[in-house]
């Protein structure tokens, strides 16, 4: 009798599929317990959690970074972390499907889903509960690093409530009379002080006239030393600094001047990103309840904006070196959760050949490079399709304690699902 192929293997599978089940388990079995105990399976107790933004950051940047400064075999530090997934990134915006970076951190800081400009409001403006202040309440210490200025929406989110991310006075006032984090590292000197009273970074510099202090809150700068602050703001100081509350910022605005390649653009910062972070770690782990703190590198969406992939691989290089000592940081401490991800794509990047039959370059697309393949001869390009954020999804990696919570695919409010376990305990 003959018998079609297909319907052969159909009939096949069954018993082929229980046999090869069995062996394959056998095999498999002892390499899973191998990977989940060296991943820690997200076993254990959570005390501690530090969460690291790549603002802009989705698959495409991490490959373009991976393939600059790893090479075609190397792999990134966070994209070593043993657990990965996805999220998702869309607002509950009237007027659009793509979020910014106000929306997509209060999703993070609250669960909530709201407009675009919000900062941990809901879509009728009203404040919404926030894991910056709930772990304080838990008795942890809370902090924020950032390239951007510390006020800027992403860290805004976690520790202040306002209908409008641009109140960068509102929010620093708010950390100070409400939220208190133990850490602000950052720029953005000019929303501390009012206008005419230049600070540490004097008004109208040459790289940007148009920095100068603008704040409508007094002397926050002043508020926060009688607060018990140390004010610091170049990396001497930040190195002297002792523990206990800290302010730091190391710019007018950002911590960088973001502009088109060779336009005056410049990623440069006083202090770099994994310093902040050490010395971040270095006050909040002191803490025997916990802390949370938050890392963002603003460069990576600053500069994929401006469609600029020299600067972006800085950033992202930056970030790398960030997410190192974290990582080191949670080797040291196992009851601390780690958690990688970005806000949203910004620039619709792709990673492509560099050949000459590529369309690529045309008026719908820019293309960036070449760039070099680390410990190569090859080279890629980037094809920048737009200057503002898209729509797709980002990665997130993790490790710790809940980490495996974030396997799979899941909306940016899933954060605060897993961080919240963590944040508002008292344990």
């Amino acid at each position: 009798m003959n018998i079609p192929r297909k319907r052969l293997l159909r009939l096949l599978v069954p018993t082929t599929a229980v046999a090869t089940t069995a062996v394959v388990g056998a095999v498999l079995t002892p390499v899973l317990s191998a990977n989940a105990a060296a991943a820690g399976h997200g076993a254990g107790r959570a005390r501690s959690v530090i969460f690291i933004n790549g603002d802009g950051m989705s698959a495409a940047h991490r490959e373009a970074a991976r393939l600059y400064l790893t090479g075609l075999d190397g792999q990134l530090t966070m994209d070593r972390l043993p657990v990965s997934g996805q999220l998702s990134t869309s607002p509950h915006d009237p007027a659009t499907a793509i979020t910014d970076s106000a929306a997509a951190a209060t999703a993070w800081a609250t669960g909530t889903k709201t407009y675009n400009g919000a900062i941990s409001v809901d879509v009728n403006r009203k404040p919404l509960p926030i894991l910056g202040r709930q772990a304080k309440a838990a008795g942890k210490s809370t902090g924020l690093v950032t390239t951007a200025q510390v006020t800027d929406a992403s860290p805004a989110a976690w520790f202040s409530q306002t209908a409008d991310r641009s109140a960068q006075d509102e929010i620093a006032r708010q950390y100070l009379a409400v939220s208190k984090p133990d850490v602000i590292l950052g720029g953005g000197e000019d929303w501390w002080l009012p206008a005419g009273t230049p600070g540490a970074w004097p008004d109208k510099p040459a790289e940007d006239p148009s920095e100068a202090s603008k704040g409508t809150k007094g002397n926050l700068i002043d508020q926060a030393k009688s607060a018990g602050y140390q004010y610091v703001s170049t990396a001497k100081e930040l190195a002297k600094a002792k523990r206990g509350k800290l302010l730091g910022l190391f710019g007018n605005e950002e911590m960088f001047q973001q502009r088109p390649e060779g336009q005056g653009d410049v990623y440069s910062p006083a202090v770099d990103l994994a310093t902040m972070t050490k010395k971040a770690l270095d006050i909040l782990g002191t803490n025997k309840k916990g802390f949370f703190l938050f890392v963002e590198e603003e460069g990576i969406d600053e500069f994929a904006h401006e469609n600029n992939g020299t600067r972006m691989l800085q950033a992202m290089r930056s970030l790398e070196k960030a997410v190192q000592v974290a990582r080191a940081y949670v080797a040291a401490h196992p009851d601390t959760l780690l958690v990688v991800t970005g806000d949203h794509d910004c620039g619709g990047l792709t990673v492509e050949d560099t050949s000459d039959s590529d369309e690529s370059g045309s008026d719908l697309s820019t293309e960036d490079g070449p760039f070099p393949v680390h410990g190569s001869k090859l080279t890629f390009v980037m094809d920048w399709t737009t200057t503002g954020h898209t729509g797709v999804d980002v990665p997130v990696t993790a490790e710790g304690p809940l980490s495996t919570l974030f396997t799979g695919k899941h909306p940016n409010t899933y954060v605060h699902e897993v961080l919240s376990q963590v944040l508002t305990s008292r344990r």
